[in-house]
């Protein structure tokens, strides 16, 4: 499948829940009833959609597809693109032709910072199996692409009876400072050692304490000549509770599990842009407590600070009955919570303001108070709510 797509397994680590794959264009992502790929560059994304629907029917007995999801950021550079991901609307006429219940959306100003996605009902005006030509929509399945571009494609079986929250952040970022960018230049040849390269990077530029240590088993790659992929796996909830941590929403409705993040840096001035994923669900409230999962105005702080961007884009995407249990316990949806979390997070003014630096006119250090809102977007699609904001640099 990884051969259509046109990447390679560079490095995994194995969890309770989770297998995580770091590849030569991102990451793959296997749970019992999803399976996430996100690629970068000019891979072929899509094209690889037949064959884990193949794979998902003949090896795992995961006959039907219950939803899936197809997105991303506008691209970069979309002349560099093969296939049908040239061009959004050939996107969609590949997805629809595997699906006869998809979606399309853009998110965002059209002339500018957009996301695009693509999505099925559960269950809904699908084929009746997964063959390569008539996919089942009983399954969902998503694909995303970042403004590199980066590509994800999630595959999800049928899920279980027990309700399990379904979230994920996403915090997309351009424009890195030169400083920030600068450590992920390789100094020399890494091809035998980029695990370990990768790792000590972690710890130095702040990676490794995004959360708890003792909750993340993370895996790192260095790319030579420049570039950075990792991959970690997290402890939260109820699965965490034997150190006393909690975490999610302030609903408490979370049951707690295994959850991941993933990260991806092209560094080259230009065009630089960095990524972050997660999908375990944060409280928008602080706790205080250094050894906790942060909440989520708390890790996003953390990101900026390591990445320093000119401009980034934030999303959270969240199934409608989670974002209603919000409202229904806490007064406050957890969408509108984390609009209000991406608000305070980057646009409170510090007690003092930052010295310019006197090279790229940003300041010396890139942090809270510094960026203002350009779009802020809540969206309802079905079954899934999405909080989108677009913030650049004063």
């Amino acid at each position: 499948m990884l051969d259509i797509v046109k990447c390679k397994v560079l490095s995994y680590i194995e969890g309770k829940e989770i297998d995580a794959y770091l590849l030569s264009e991102s990451s793959l992502l296997v749970f019992p009833h999803r399976l996430i790929l996100k690629t970068c560059g000019t891979t072929l994304n899509l094209l690889g959609l037949p064959r884990i629907l193949e794979i998902a029917r003949t090896h795992a007995s995961l006959p039907s597809v219950y939803r899936l999801f197809y997105s991303r950021k506008s691209f970069m550079f979309p002349e560099r693109q093969q296939g049908p991901h040239r061009d959004w609307r050939d996107e969609v006429s590949f997805l629809d032709g595997l699906f006869t219940n998809g979606s399309a959306y853009t998110v965002g100003k059209v002339n500018g910072d957009h996301w695009l996605l693509y999505l099925t009902g559960p269950g809904e005006g699908g084929p009746a199996d997964t063959a390569p030509n008539s996919p089942s929509s009983n399954s969902p399945i998503s694909v995303e692409e970042e403004d590199v571009p980066r590509d994800e494609v999630e595959a999800l079986a049928e899920p279980e009876e027990v309700h399990i929250q379904d979230y994920t952040i996403e915090i997309l970022m351009s424009k890195l400072s030169p400083k920030a960018s600068e450590p992920f230049f390789s100094k020399a040849d890494c091809s035998e050692n980029c695990s370990e390269e990768g790792i000590a990077l972690s710890s130095a530029i702040g990676i490794s304490e995004l959360f708890p240590a003792h909750l993340t088993t993370l895996d790192a790659y260095s790319f030579t000549p420049c570039g950075y992929s990792s991959n970690a796996l997290l402890k939260w909830g109820d699965a965490a509770n034997d150190k006393g941590l909690t975490s999610g929403t302030n609903s408490g409705a979370q049951t707690g599990g295994e959850g991941y993040y993933t990260i991806h840096v092209t560094p080259e001035e230009g065009w630089s842009y960095a990524s972050f994923e997660c999908n375990v669900p944060l409280r928008t409230d602080p706790l205080g407590k250094d050894d906790e999962i942060p909440d989520l105005k708390t890790l996003i702080r953390r990101i900026v600070k390591i990445f320093e961007p000119g401009r980034l884009t934030m999303t959270l995407f969240i199934s409608s009955e989670d974002n209603n249990n919000a409202e229904e316990q806490g007064g406050e949806t957890a969408i509108e919570a984390a609009q209000r979390a991406f608000k305070a997070a980057l646009t409170v003014p510090p007690l003092s303001s930052p010295k310019r630096s006197s090279t790229d006119g940003r300041p010396a250090h890139v942090g809270r108070g510094m960026y203002k809102r350009t779009d802020k977007i809540n969206y309802e699609f079905g079954g899934y709510d999405l909080a989108f904001a677009s913030f650049e640099l004063r």
